[in-house]
């Protein structure tokens, strides 16, 4: 193959971990082995499983996955931590002579692997005290002063990230520099990689994401939750925020209905499903391929020359 890496990317709930796993074993059957690198910031937590879709090891049909359940639902996520283990895994799977297929929908995770990705400077004194003024004076005066500093990094973040707002100011702050202007025009891969986006019409994407939280009702979110909290889920700043996690821990605290839960997550849900979809759109040499599409394996094939 012309590629170190394929990448399996797209919004969720668009059969990215379907994709990957048939790949693997059209490969095998080809007499090239390959595994499977997690792209997915919140399956990188231990126990949350239901609300991430998570593969279950016999899910995995044999195929070596990497970057899953590696962090306590108590750590705090960081893509510079997460990009030196996948990149570690991935020179692992290479030097055992097999394909690493990296799978996933959190952009900036898998642009920090595939992608010269640099880390600007982080100062624990300066993000404290910008962590303050959010304690004291509000999310929405720092997006404020965000907007008006870096109006790209402003809109991309959202009003509502306040951990992204502060670190958005804190590079700022730092450097002198908008986060937005330190990214190369055109990204420099990493390694040779050949990218795969799987997209919906959006009206199939949208049925698709609201049965999808429903299901994960069904299947004993709210129990899962209720399980992880002797284990610090709400202590957890990252943990705790992921969608349908922070909701299921609403119900359980009676703050909010089953219904009005599962709402919530719905859509947040909608709304990250088209923050990716707007990622993934900045990849030029991204190939393109409709997820319903009868000849997605055989498109899929072609593309990375097998």
């Amino acid at each position: 193959m012309a590629t170190d890496i394929i990448a399996v990317v797209g919004a969720t709930g668009t059969g990215k971990s379907e994709l990957s796993l048939v790949i693997a074993e059209r490969l095998a059957d080809s007499g090239q082995l390959a595994e499977i690198i997690n792209a997915d910031a919140m399956q990188l937590y231990r126990g949350m499983d239901i609300g991430t879709a998570k593969l279950s090891l016999g899910e995995r049909r044999g195929v070596p996955h990497h970057m899953l359940d590696v962090l306590d639902v108590t750590a705090e996520g960081s893509v510079a931590a997460y990009q030196a283990d996948a990149r570690a895994a991935i020179d692992g799977v290479l030097e055992r002579h097999a394909v690493p297929i990296l799978v996933g929908g959190s952009g900036l995770y898998v642009s920090s692997v595939i992608f010269d990705f640099q880390f600007p400077v982080r100062d624990a004194e300066v993000r404290a005290r910008l962590e303050q003024e959010l304690a004291d004076d509000g999310i929405g005066m720092l997006y404020r002063r965000l907007a008006e500093a870096d109006p790209e990094s402003a809109l991309a973040i959202g009003q509502h990230n306040g951990r992204r707002i502060v670190r958005a100011l804190e590079v700022i702050e730092l450097t002198g520099v908008p986060v937005s202007g330190q990214l190369p025009d055109k990204p420099v891969a990493w390694r040779p990689s050949t990218i795969l986006a799987l997209r919906h019409p959006r009206d199939l994407l949208v049925e698709r994401l609201d049965r999808r939280v429903e299901q994960m009702w069904a299947r004993g979110l709210v129990d899962e939750v209720e399980a992880l909290v002797p284990d610090g889920l709400e202590r957890g700043v990252t943990a705790s925020r992921a969608i349908g996690y922070a909701q299921a821990l609403a119900q359980l605290h009676g703050t909010l209905s089953q219904e009005a839960a599962i709402a919530d997550a719905q859509a947040l849900t909608r709304r990250y499903a088209r923050r990716q979809v707007s990622w993934f759109r900045r990849y030029s040499d991204a190939v393109w391929l409709d997820a319903d599409d009868p000849e997605l394996l055989g498109n899929a094939a072609a593309a990375f020359g097998l």
